[in-house]
């Protein structure tokens, strides 16, 4: 089935597409490394999963229909827009409040997996512009006269999921190795926290102030 709906030529310039876009600085970026600081590649890695969901899951609306409405409703738009906005404004209070912290009040893994994971699919799921984002690029690559147009869909979302975790992973592994000899510090706790918070604030502010387009 995969062999009829996707020729080769179509697949390695979408594979290539996913890498050039996966590999350009961005918020997902930002997200993992902040969560490798503060919880260690574990955390970082647990992150870019979480992601990836939030990827299937906008690859899923694309191939309903669901980010049409997004993109041809401004209240739509702009509920999802501030809804997370206000979760990541209330991701860098807790950050900042962590800060303050004894350090001995926390375990060296940090956060606990299931709520970085839970974090991390919230942050990309409630972003209409990663909706939109999915509704103009994906469909340059789908080709309805072969059938199957929703599976196009979900494989070309998976493809981008998996380069995105293997990306990530590597990153968050590189900066892990990097910070696991100073989680334990003090002030490198501190410093992380604020910046962190400093982070999560940033993108969303970035996300309230996103216009539809």
């Amino acid at each position: 089935m995969f062999p009829s709906v996707f020729d080769a030529t179509t697949m390695a310039t979408y594979v290539a597409a996913c890498f050039a876009l996966v590999l350009v600085p961005g918020p997902a970026q930002a997200l993992v490394l902040v969560r490798t600081a503060n919880g260690g590649r574990r955390a970082g890695v647990t992150t870019t999963l979480g992601l990836s969901i939030g990827t299937l899951v906008h690859t899923a609306a694309a191939a309903v229909g669901l980010s049409a409405l997004l993109a041809g409703s401004a209240v739509a738009f702009s509920v999802l827009k501030y809804l997370g906005a206000a979760y990541l404004v209330y991701l860098a209070y807790r950050a900042w409040h962590e800060g303050s912290r004894p350090v001995a009040e926390l375990d060296s893994s940090g956060v606990p997996a299931r709520k970085v994971f839970t974090s991390a699919v919230l942050t990309g799921v409630l972003n209409p512009k990663t909706a939109l984002f999915f509704l103009a690029f994906l469909p340059q690559f789908v080709h309805p006269e072969r059938g199957w147009v929703v599976l196009q869909f979900l494989v070309l979302g998976l493809v981008l999921a998996v380069v995105g975790v293997l990306t990530d992973c590597v990153l968050a592994v590189a900066a892990g190795a990097l910070t696991t000899r100073l989680n334990r510090n003090r002030r490198f706790h501190l410093w992380r926290q604020r910046v962190t918070a400093t982070v999560f604030l940033a993108l969303g502010v970035r996300l309230a102030l996103t216009e539809q387009s």
